[in-house]
């Protein structure tokens, strides 16, 4: 997965609140929340590849470089199978901070 750019579904609203990321589905209006590691790769899913969210992850946090790998992969995962992120083989444009 690290060869392939990570984005944020494009059909998605979604609000930072304290800590957590509240996100919403257009097409059927689900919520989704994250906790504030899952919000943190949240907001860097911006076309980063997984290595560098991984590598952002251990400067932001103690954790090692094969623990924040394998937690981001696994988390990625599981927000692209419901279709909250993307994966792509070309670096979509990032969005504006």
């Amino acid at each position: 997965m690290s060869e392939q750019f990570i984005a944020r579904g494009p059909t998605l609203a979604y609000r930072m609140l304290g800590g957590e990321t509240i996100i919403m589905s257009a097409g059927d209006s689900t919520l989704f929340s994250l906790d504030e590691v899952g919000s943190f790769i949240w907001q860097k899913a911006d076309g980063r590849t997984l290595d560098s969210i991984a590598a952002d992850i251990c400067e932001e946090y103690d954790v090692t470089p094969e623990v924040a790998r394998r937690d981001a992969e696994e988390f990625v995962a599981a927000l692209v199978s419901r279709g909250l992120l993307v994966l792509s083989q070309e670096q979509p444009v990032r969005e504006k901070s």
